[in-house]
């Protein structure tokens, strides 16, 4: 199974060679101010399973924490992705960012002390 994706702009083009992981809604407050939005929709994607296809120079990332950094479009700012460095086998995917129609599977949501009123 192959699953392509691009940003807004298109320049950021991706493709995944596996089904994805269980969907996540995470509403903590990092994911709500990069996502724009009250939560954010993310999946687990095998990191060997990702491929970048096109927009390597306009994939820009950011320090969102000291253990997690964000990918998005330098063009756009649509965010692509988020990755751990304590984990980088797994990245997670922002599902908004997938061209082609696939079921997905809710997993969890993550709410914490900064759940969105």
């Amino acid at each position: 199974m192959t699953i392509k994706g691009s940003c807004l702009c298109s320049a950021v083009r991706y493709e995944i060679n596996s089904e994805l992981g269980n969907a996540m809604f995470c509403h903590c407050k990092i994911c709500r101010k990069s996502n724009g939005s009250a939560f954010a929709l993310n999946a687990a994607v095998n990191t060997s399973d990702f491929k970048l296809l096109e927009g390597e120079n306009s994939l820009s990332s950011y320090a969102s924490s000291e253990d997690a950094r964000r990918y998005f479009c330098e063009n756009c700012g649509s965010p692509i992705y988020s990755k751990r460095l304590s984990m980088p086998e797994v990245l997670r995917l922002r599902v908004g960012t997938l061209d082609d129609d696939i079921d997905i599977e809710k997993g969890s949501s993550t709410l914490g002390v900064e759940f969105a009123p």
